[in-house]
């Protein structure tokens, strides 16, 4: 069979391009010269074949400069295979989670019924909700989680522009960490790859890099967040205990940076035992973790025994 020929308007026309585009590519070495045919130059699947690939890589980032190094490796016998299979890595999903289409009533239903125009285009600036042009209404979600931490915040009373306030702020700092963990890897372990075009098989060890080494950066967030989380929170919780506390000559101990409790002022007086439900202790371990249990119970009690006092004090009807 016959390789097809193509004038250049046929060119642009199947490979989703212009004209001026395709003349573009042969002033910069992009795009071999086409065969001359009496007036008529005849372009061939080869050329068509290379500005799909073009395509493909400026949708991924590639600069022009970039793509002829790549390309000059492919026709000089170098390979751009393992390269491009090593984009197609890195280009990939870097979550288990598939994107999923959601009605406009079915994401006001999300959030208590609440029909918020405003929230709903900050929601498709931030990406959260992309657009559908093809079905007017509905909307293409590419983190369900991500929508329904959203959806959790809102209902425990956060107004949804403080919800968007808040990702655009941890946005920053996330991409800021994605940032320094790239160049961590690549110092230590891509930089090898880096320094000229790979052949096929170091861009497919490249690859391998990528499949193993992708999660880690999501495991490691995860680890510090829970760990920080916990710090903070409990901290946090201490602080506001010792305000509720009753002044009784000394502070309940607070935990430091670290989580570890540190003694402030005078120490408390002897310790009695008392027998607690099981599930209470439970339910507080659960609430501010194993080694808060006695510190928390014993500020509850302290407050009990204060309100009740004040309530004695109170004149009786």
């Amino acid at each position: 069979m016959p390789e097809a020929e193509y004038r250049i308007e046929d060119l642009a026309h199947h490979s989703g391009t212009t004209v001026r585009t395709i003349r573009a590519y042969q002033d910069r070495g992009l795009l071999p010269k086409p065969e001359r045919r009496g007036r008529a130059n005849v372009y061939r699947d080869t050329h068509l074949a290379r500005l799909r690939q073009i395509s493909g890589l400026l949708d991924r980032g590639y600069t022009l400069a970039s793509i002829k190094e790549l390309l000059d490796a492919w026709d000089t016998g170098r390979g751009l295979g393992g390269v491009l299979g090593l984009v197609a890595e890195i280009d990939g999903p870097w979550s288990d989670e598939e994107p999923v289409r959601i009605t406009r009533a079915e994401l006001d239903g999300r959030f208590g019924g609440t029909q918020d125009d405003e929230a709903v285009a900050d929601a498709v600036d931030l990406g959260i909700l992309l657009p559908l042009p093809s079905s007017p209404g509905e909307f293409l979600v590419p983190s369900l989680r991500e929508l329904a931490v959203a959806a959790e915040l809102h209902a425990a009373g956060v107004p949804l522009p403080a919800i968007s306030g808040h990702l655009r702020e941890l946005r920053t700092q996330v991409e800021h960490i994605a940032s320094r963990f790239l160049d961590f890897t690549t110092e230590h372990v891509f930089q090898q790859f880096l320094d000229h075009p790979p052949t096929d098989e170091a861009a497919a060890e490249a690859a391998s890099l990528v499949r193993r080494l992708r999660p880690l950066a999501q495991q490691t967030v995860d680890a510090e967040l829970a760990r920080a989380m916990r710090a903070l929170a409990t901290r946090h919780l201490h602080q506001h205990l010792d305000a509720w506390a009753p002044d009784t000559g000394h502070r309940a101990a607070r935990p430091d940076a670290a989580g570890k409790r540190q003694p402030t002022g005078e120490q408390p007086p002897a310790l009695e035992q008392v027998t607690l439900p099981a599930a209470t202790v439970r339910a507080v371990r659960a609430l501010v973790g194993a080694e808060n249990v006695a510190a928390f119970i014993a500020a509850a009690a302290e407050r009990e025994v204060q309100a009740r006092v004040m309530d004695g004090l109170l004149p009786r009807p």
